[in-house]
């Protein structure tokens, strides 16, 4: 991609810094002239009533005025609150650029599970995680939607798609601040699983006579009202109220269980309503994106009018609370009417949620990716190996949480006859974050994102890493068990449709050197033997023989360091081989300790 996303960032986050200025200006001279027109108002008072020099009839010309300048007040207003959301939006967005991002997003907590094989390993939730950095989404369907693609892999076709859409969607940079500073939350609070259960229900109220009658008792009321204080017969109003009574005892327990339903799936809805209108708007080419803005109509009526409807409906039935309705509501019988409004709504778009829930969490999940290429113009989408074997060939691959004027960046070649890397070298040289390096530019070009690479091929691969096992006091297991545990189940992943890809830092070093040594090989070997590429890292040179006894399928290669002036430096450079030098013991020297 041929474009700078900081000069443009920086262009219009000063465009829109402009504006608030603008706005600004605008609402202090609405305010000054609101104070001039209630001055001017005082005056013609003053003529009217003090002087009577003129008719009480000219103050209308001021009330309406003020009227007016209220109105365009409020509008100012609203319109600097949306500059001021879009000056946030591109400060995040440089923020990303600037490596300054960490703990200003949504961390994804949420999806986080100890049992998967590798999210907690690779950093893909929780602060500072991949998701912070990747997550610009306003709904929950979005979240869900971005988390499950980093959390399992998709056929290369589907991949493909979403490549396609990500290059369409990745100029659109109107498009996203749009979605940015639309409503007043941060994102919509609407559980998308929740909501669709709640639509594909059947309806509990679907007699179109007895919501006639819903709607002729309080009009019946009004006009015997009027019937009373006119001609002073009460008799049919007092018959209207019985009607009332009748009508709601009949209807109360089905009523509340509509009621009941609906509160809190269908709760604030409003925000959703103009995402979809937002997405609505846009015409595409790209085929997964034209699927999924057709999906957002059903009958020639757009999603986004049905779920505002929707959202009026909870909003009113929520203003039972107001002291004014817990007296005039039950005359209007105004649950029980909105209660078959929401139930007609169901019956006729209950059905088809899902269906534009889905659609909305992934047209939002793929802006967020196209929000992270446009970001990273030098990262490229990945090719994928359509042989029947393991793949995965790296080159001047770079962690992407990292900040790249520091990153260094290394190549993996794994597949054919050459199946692991076991990695040897120092603490903080470098092994760890070149497993994390592979994982998260594996996950990311299986989610349908490009890589932080010059080029990456692979083939479809389920991904199994222990790097960040713990040991847990509330289990009571030590970390030793939790890593067999998670070997266990990357063994077992072996066993599943895709090849393996195994990332294994420091193998088994919670035990003793003889067993760490038989265990390890044995570990490699039986993944090796199930078709699984890998690396293993660790700083025992006693587990480099692991390599030689699995040639030529296994190579050894390493992380080196220099110890000079007391300081430990680091290149961070692959090379081949074994590590032939420690300098741990000149370490632990440097820190005063007498070794």
């Amino acid at each position: 991609m041929n474009h700078d996303p900081r000069d443009e960032y920086a262009e219009r986050l000063e465009a829109r810094r402009r504006a608030v200025a603008q706005h600004d200006q605008r609402h202090r001279t609405i305010g000054n002239l609101r104070l001039l027109v209630f001055l001017s108002a005082g005056v013609m008072a003053w003529l009217i009533w003090g002087r009577e020099a003129i008719g009480a009839v000219w103050l209308a010309l001021p009330a309406a005025v003020f009227v007016g300048l209220i109105v365009a007040h409020e509008r100012a207003l609203r319109a600097r609150r949306a500059e001021l959301r879009a000056v946030a939006h591109y400060e995040r967005a440089l923020a990303r650029l600037d490596g300054h991002w960490a703990g200003h997003g949504e961390t994804g907590d949420r999806f986080l599970e100890g049992a998967h094989p590798y999210a907690a390993d690779l950093d893909l939730f929780g602060q500072a995680s991949l998701f912070e950095l990747m997550s610009t989404s306003r709904t929950r369907m979005g979240e869900d939607t971005l988390a499950g693609w980093l959390l399992k892999t998709a056929e290369p076709a589907v991949l493909r798609g979403r490549h396609e859409a990500v290059a369409e969607l990745g100029p659109m940079l109107d498009l996203r601040e749009d979605l940015a500073v639309l409503g007043e939350d941060v994102r919509t609070g609407v559980h998308p699983a929740e909501l669709a259960e709640w639509g594909e229900q059947p309806p509990m109220l679907e007699s179109r006579a007895a919501r006639a009658v819903a709607f002729a008792i309080p009009c019946l009321v009004a006009v015997s009202a009027v019937v009373w204080g006119v001609q002073g017969w009460r008799d049919p109003f007092f018959a209207m109220l019985g009607a009332v009574a009748i009508f709601i005892v009949r209807f109360r327990r089905t009523v509340g269980q509509v009621v009941e339903a609906v509160e809190q799936p269908a709760h604030d809805l409003e925000l959703l309503a103009k995402v979809l209108a937002r997405l609505e708007r846009e015409r595409f080419t790209s085929a997964r994106l034209v699927e999924l803005r057709a999906a957002l109509d059903v009958a020639g009526v757009a999603a986004s009018g049905r779920i505002a409807r929707l959202n009026r409906r909870i909003e009113m039935l929520d203003s039972r609370d107001n002291p004014f309705m817990r007296v005039v509501g039950p005359l209007m019988l105004w649950t029980e009417q909105l209660a078959f409004a929401i139930e007609a709504w169901r019956r006729t778009s209950g059905p088809v949620l899902r269906r534009w829930l889905a659609a909305v969490g992934e047209m939002e999940a793929l802006c967020c990716l196209a929000a992270y290429a446009w970001e990273h113009p030098a990262d490229v989408f990945p090719e994928f190996d359509a042989g029947g074997g393991a793949c995965f060939d790296g080159e001047e691959m770079a962690h992407p949480l990292l900040a790249h004027q520091r990153v260094v960046r290394n190549s993996v070649r794994l597949g054919g006859d050459l199946r692991v890397l076991i990695v040897s070298g120092s603490n903080m040289s470098g092994k760890s974050t070149l497993l994390r390096t592979v994982g998260i530019n594996a996950v990311l070009a299986q989610a349908g994102a490009p890589v932080c690479a010059r080029r990456l091929r692979l083939s479809r691969l389920a991904v199994g890493a222990s790097i960040r096992t713990m040991d847990s006091l509330q289990d009571g297991t030590s970390r030793f068990y939790a890593e067999i545990k998670r070997l266990h189940q990357i063994m077992e992943l072996t066993a599943g449709p895709l090849p393996v890809l195994f990332l294994l830092d420091e193998l088994l070093h919670g035990t003793n050197s003889h067993d760490r040594r038989l265990g390890a090989e044995a570990i490699v070997r039986g993944l090796v033997e199930r078709a699984a590429i890998g690396l293993v890292t660790t700083h025992d040179l006693a587990l480099a023989h692991v390599a030689e006894a699995l040639a030529p399928r296994a190579i050894n290669v390493h992380f080196e360091d220099q110890f000079e002036n007391g300081r430990m430096t680091f290149d961070y450079r692959l090379h081949a081989g074994v590590v032939e030098k420690s300098n741990a013991l000149e370490l632990m020297r440097s820190v005063g300790l007498d070794v």
